[in-house]
Parts: structure tokens; sequence; C-alpha cells
């Protein structure tokens, strides 16, 4: 089996699982941290989302130290923190504690997000007018980590941790004005004309300290399995649960399936819409569809997100991918 000739690295949301506490979730995070960094895989990413049922990973950058601790060499970062929540001193003063505690091994990943709801928006005090500070706030917190702002944030990172932007909007523009890295998924990767997002990105990237080059990192859900029907049921809860926050407003712990697609008819659209936009199934498939991903994108590295109820099949899944990664 070819190899992808291409890193391959892990976003992991903490998924909370029906029966299970939201401590055993995030328990099953660090472990799959470890695992990762046995399998070789070059990052392991967690997430920030508050309040949301379904979801236990609310501080990305506590859970970071804690994977730190528990791992050795892999990379370990966020994807992302969201800037309309924080203030930019804050998040420069958390990644480069991370970076000087496990000096080059932590990532930076940021995105303008806010809240899942009004009620949520307003506890963070953040709202749309944060969001469209977005690269405002950006350009202070680089300021504090690179060492050139009106005040020195300790400790001093001295620009040495990697920024990357999650791309949402305008961020593929803001990344290349920027020179910072860049992560991509969803509909945005498959665009191939001279307005997509990656040949702004590309056309309009700024060298920097950081990136010399333009770099991306294709996120797209992977389930691999030795059927193509394991696979899918792999992804199958977390696209029911997605279904049910754009349906129902609320968003819960994955459950397990028996793998068919239930509900109202708008439900079922957006579950096979998931699954549509997912690389999953055999490993040859798989390995297929993601050099298909990477011969249209250009990506340098693949970012493979998506919770699943099964931890054996998510960590045979993991197994499988690394495989195709390194064989």
């Amino acid at each position: 089996m070819a190899s992808l000739n291409i890193p391959v690295s892990i976003l992991d949301r903490a998924n909370s699982r029906e029966g299970d506490t939201e401590a055993e979730a995030l328990q099953a995070v660090a472990e799959r941290a470890e695992s990762a960094e046995k399998l070789g895989f070059r990052r392991f990413w967690v997430a920030e989302h508050h309040a949301v049922a379904g979801i236990a990973g609310s501080a990305p950058a506590v859970l970071m130290a804690a994977l730190a601790a528990r791992t050795r060499s892999i990379r370990i970062g966020s994807g992302g923190m969201m800037l309309p929540n924080h203030q930019p001193l804050v998040v420069a003063e958390q990644a480069a504690t991370l970076n000087a505690l496990y000096p080059g091994r932590i990532d930076l990943g940021v995105g303008r997000s806010v809240g899942f709801t009004s009620a949520v928006r307003r506890a963070l005090h953040a709202g749309k007018a944060e969001a469209e500070q977005f690269e405002e706030h950006l350009a202070e917190l680089l300021a504090y980590l690179d060492g050139t702002a009106a005040i020195t944030a300790r400790p001093q990172d001295h620009g040495q941790t990697p920024v990357f932007v999650l791309a949402t909007g305008t961020g593929a523009d803001i990344a290349a004005r920027a020179g910072l890295g860049l992560v991509l998924g969803g509909p945005a990767l498959f665009r191939s004309s001279p307005e997509s997002a990656l040949e702004r990105y590309r056309n309009g990237f700024r060298p920097s300290r950081r990136f010399p080059r333009p770099y991306v990192l294709a996120a797209v859900n992977v389930a691999v399995a030795a059927t193509e029907s394991a696979a899918t049921r792999l992804l199958l809860p977390e696209a029911n649960a997605l279904a049910d926050s754009r349906t129902r407003g609320v968003f819960p712990a994955l459950a397990a399936t028996d793998g068919t697609v239930t509900g109202p008819e708008r439900r079922q659209e957006l579950v096979r819409g998931f699954l549509a936009d997912a690389i999953c199934g055999t490993p040859p498939e798989v390995r297929r569809r993601l050099a298909e991903l990477l011969d249209a994108t250009g990506a340098d590295e693949v970012l493979a997100t998506g919770g699943a109820y099964d931890i054996a099949g998510q960590r045979e899944s993991d197994r499988l991918l690394a495989e195709l990664a390194a064989s």
C-alpha cells in the first residue's frame, strides 16, 4: 500500500459519550493522545467549545497542559482557541507558558467563532463585534508572542510558538497577511477556482519568521475500518449529533447507532451531507480519497477530525490511518 508521503495529525473535540461521565470523556482524550504519539502522528490538537452538552472540551490550554505532560514528543496544540472569547495577552501567556514547559512541542491554532447560543455568547462577553476585531486581536497576540508589544508578556516566547488560523469567512486572507499557517476544512477545501480560500491564501501570503512559505492543514473527518459500513458507523454518531444541533438546537453526547439514518427528512439530509464530506472506508479507499484530496489542494498536512462513540473502533481507525501515513 502506497504511503501518503505527508504528515498526518489528529484533532479531538473531546466528545462526551452517552453513558460515560465528562471526566471519562477527557480521560479518553488523554489516552488517545498517548496512543497517537506511539503511532507516529505529528500533532494532537484539542478544541474549544462552551456549554455544549455533548462536548467536554471547554478549556484547551488546560487540556493541552495535561496532554503534554502525558506525552514526550508529539506536538500538542489548539484547534483552536477562539480569540473573541479571550484577551490576546492571556492567550499569549498561556501559549508561552506551555512552550516554556514543553519547548518545541506546542502549536497555537486560533479562530474567530463565537458561542453556540446567545446565552453562551453573553456569558463569554463575546459576540459579533469581537469576531469582527479578529485580525486586530490576532496582531496583538502575535506582538505579545514576538516581544514587540508595548508590554513584555511573560514568559517570553520570542516568536517560537507556531500560530495557525482556522479559516472561516476571511480567515484565509488574514492568515496570508500575517504569514501564518492555515487550517482549512469543509466545502472550502474542495473549491479550486481562482477565488477559492486556498488560492487567496497562497497568492496573498507574506513570509514571516514562523512560516517562510504558505502551510496548509487540510482538516477532514476520517474513519478507517475493515469494511466501508464499519467505517461509516464510526462517523454516524457525530453526524447524528451535528444534525440534532442544527434541527433541535442541542448537540448531544455521542450515542450508539445501528448504522441507519433516521428522523425527519431535514435531519437525514444533514447526516448524509456530513458523511459525504468525510473520508471513510477501508484502508485502500481512504488512501485513494486522501491522495485525491492532496492532489486537489496541495495541502502540506492532513488533520484528521471526527469523534466516535466506539472508542475501540476509533483506536483501530487511528492505527490504520497511521499505517497509511507511514507505510
